[in-house]
């Protein structure tokens, strides 16, 4: 379910369900019927802004696993601080030869990280 913004038009060809919702900016209908996402995106949009130019960045995964993670504990950053903590602790990190050669696989990807 979408608002009725026309970049969403090719969902229905490209095999989802689309259920466009024209609330024609009446706000009190975009909060019932969708609440809190046009924060979500704009966080969203903005935070991503600040890291990549477009949607082409190999690391575009990695930046999406980031904002979940913080946009879900964002009224607990000490439980934020501990589940990175515990993350960082139990996982591999690459090595630096292992980063800028290209070698190197997120795990949330398919696409290696390459050297900017």
């Amino acid at each position: 379910m979408t608002d009725g913004a026309p970049s969403y038009r090719e969902l229905a060809d490209l095999g989802f369900d689309h259920q466009p919702l024209v609330l024609a900016g009446d706000p009190e209908k975009a909060e019932a019927h969708l609440p809190m996402i046009h924060l979500v995106f704009s966080n969203l949009k903005t935070w991503l802004l600040a890291r990549i130019m477009d949607g082409s960045n190999p690391a575009l995964q990695a930046y999406l696993n980031e904002y979940v993670f913080r946009f879900n504990r964002r009224f607990y950053p000490m439980t934020a601080f501990n589940s990175a903590l515990g993350l960082a602790a139990r996982s591999v990190s690459p090595t630096y030869a292992q980063l800028y050669s290209g070698e190197w696989e997120h795990p949330g990807s398919a696409l290696p990280i390459e050297a900017a």
